[in-house]
């Protein structure tokens, strides 16, 4: 079975995702990540998140899940990130976060089976344990690394971090915030990813730099 990418399912999610984060500065990234997740029909949606940290990717995730009726699961490494986040998603989103677990990145990835999508943020210790050991839906998954730029300029390759196996389809940088480097993982060996059907592209004008990003999926 291949992900069918939904170009009607991405554009809605992006929309509601903007009107959510408009008061967010997170340049761009939370629109294309859930524009991704909801494109791709993704039902299972898993980000790692830290005290203090932009809550607004998370939002997008939130949005994404609504339109997929899939689950949108938060990582955190201890007490106070979880009642900070949880906090943070009523107080600036509105949303009430149901699946917080708290613990190990490494270890609690690996007990959630069947990811089709999955947020890391760069600058996190654990980013690489994180993607080393989640389990992949057998249908595939798109992952994500936020603020990659710098991980980018040093060289970073997917491969270096994804269990022995993986195999990544297709990949690419988008210069959104401070780098975004997504990874498409096919099943079984194969490309998991269809773009069949009408076709629709994606426009994004970043508000600071003012350069148009476009994107599919």
């Amino acid at each position: 079975m291949k992900l069918v990418w939904c170009p009607d399912m991405a554009s809605k999610a992006y929309i509601d995702t903007v009107k959510s984060c408009q008061n967010f500065k997170e340049s761009g990234v939370p629109e294309l990540l859930s524009a991704m997740a909801a494109g791709w029909n993704s039902k299972l949606m898993v980000e790692s998140w830290s005290h203090g940290g932009p809550i607004a990717t998370s939002v997008g995730l939130a949005v994404a899940a609504s339109h997929t009726s899939g689950r949108h699961v938060c990582i955190v490494p201890d007490e106070r990130s979880r009642s900070g986040y949880i906090q943070a998603m009523r107080e600036l989103a509105g949303i009430s976060p149901t699946n917080v677990v708290v613990g190990d990145g490494g270890e609690l990835v690996a007990e959630i089976s069947g990811v089709d999508f999955l947020v890391v943020d760069s600058k996190c210790e654990d980013f690489a344990s994180v993607l080393r050991r989640a389990r992949l839906s057998h249908d595939g998954a798109v992952l994500a690394c936020k603020n990659a730029r710098d991980r980018r300029s040093s060289g970073f390759r997917w491969n270096w971090v994804l269990h022995r196996g993986t195999r990544v389809a297709r990949s690419v940088f988008l210069p959104v915030g401070k780098g975004l480097d997504i990874a498409h993982v096919g099943a079984n060996g194969e490309d998991a990813f269809s773009d069949k059907g009408p076709g629709r592209w994606i426009s994004h004008i970043d508000q600071r730099s003012g350069e148009e990003h476009i994107f599919r999926g």
